[in-house]
C-alpha cells in the first residue's frame, strides 16, 4: 500500500522544484531588484520632500486655527540654518508658550523663506508667518513664499493663495 500523504513522497505526476531551479529564480529576483532599486530611491527622496511640504502646510493651518481659537497672534517660524521650523504663540510671558511645536527637517531638504522680514524668536531673528486673532495674515512681517528643495534638485514652493488668506503647494512650473 502506498501512502502518498507522507512528506517525502510525491503523488504520481507531480514533481518538486530542483535546487538549480530555485537558484535561477533567486538570481532573476536579484537582477530585477537591482534594476528597480535606483528608481525607488528617487521615489522615496521625492516623497520626503512632498511630505515635508504637506507637514508645513498643515502647521500653517494649525497656526491659523490656533490664533482664532485663542484670540492671540501665533507665529510660524523657520530656522533654515538649524533645519527646523515651528509654531509658537506671540506672548510676553516669561515662561514662553507651553503649546509650542517644533519640527526638524530631513538633512536632505533645505527650506528658505522668500520676501520675509525676520523678527526675534527663540533669541534669533527668524522669518515668520504671523497669524492674527481674526485668522488673517499680518502681511508686512509674514513670509509670502517658502522654497523647499531636495538633494536631488526637486523644488516645491509654498505660496500665499491669491486671496492672501491661506498658503498652497506649487511646483516650480506653477510658480
Amino acid at each position: 500500500m502506498n501512502d502518498w500523504s507522507t512528506p517525502f513522497h510525491n503523488p504520481p505526476g507531480q514533481f518538486a522544484f530542483t535546487l538549480i531551479e530555485l537558484v535561477l529564480v533567486l538570481a532573476v529576483l536579484a537582477i530585477a531588484t537591482s534594476m528597480v532599486a535606483p528608481a525607488l530611491s528617487g521615489f522615496f527622496r521625492g516623497r520626503a520632500l512632498d511630505l515635508e511640504a504637506r507637514r508645513l502646510l498643515a502647521l500653517m493651518h494649525a497656526g491659523q486655527s490656533r490664533a482664532v481659537s485663542e484670540g492671540m497672534p501665533v507665529l510660524l517660524w523657520v530656522d533654515a540654518p538649524q533645519h527646523s521650523y515651528g509654531l509658537t504663540e506671540e506672548t510676553t510671558s516669561s515662561e514662553g508658550d507651553p503649546k509650542a511645536l517644533s519640527f526638524v527637517l530631513d538633512d536632505n531638504i533645505q527650506i528658505e523663506a522668500v520676501n520675509a522680514v525676520a523678527i526675534p524668536i527663540n533669541r534669533r531673528n527668524l522669518p515668520v508667518i504671523r497669524f492674527l486673532p481674526d485668522g488673517s495674515l499680518d502681511i508686512p512681517p509674514s513670509a509670502t513664499t517658502f522654497r523647499l528643495a531636495g538633494a536631488d534638485g526637486a523644488v516645491l514652493w509654498l505660496v500665499q493663495s491669491p486671496d492672501h488668506v491661506n498658503y498652497e503647494i506649487r511646483t516650480i512650473s506653477q510658480r
